[in-house]
């Protein structure tokens, strides 16, 4: 698994995010047992804590749920990582369209230019 750490803003937040995206995008199928809080912490350089506090957010967020006895997993509700994803997809969308209205596009322009890009894509 490959971790992007940076030193901007709290690091079990990026934890949080990145697992969220894991689940979300499939690396980690709804139901499965995750790795321990020390294998994850281990996988990515970080204090056993700070993974502690990602995995916290997590379970907060209904992504994932703790079995006394079984560990950590990633919940069976498909529906709540559904939501969760359309929520990942919403904010990169805003994101990228403050950064192209930044840069002085119109929301015309950007659909003009993400209509290339996906044609490029499907033809290339």
């Amino acid at each position: 698994m490959e971790w992007k750490i940076d030193d901007r803003y709290p690091i079990w937040s990026q934890l949080s995010e990145q697992l969220a995206a894991f689940i979300t995008g499939g690396q980690f199928e709804a139901g499965q047992r995750l790795p321990s809080v020390r294998e994850f912490a281990a996988d990515a350089g970080v204090n056993p804590n700070t993974m502690q506090r990602a995995m916290a957010e997590l379970e907060s967020l209904g992504l994932v749920v703790t079995n006394r006895t079984a560990g950590r997993a990633v919940t069976e509700d498909r529906d709540r990582i559904d939501q969760i994803r359309r929520t990942q997809v919403k904010k990169e969308v805003d994101i990228f369209l403050e950064r192209m209205e930044a840069l002085g596009f119109t929301r015309d322009e950007i659909m003009g230019v993400l209509r290339e890009a996906i044609t490029e894509e499907e033809d290339g």
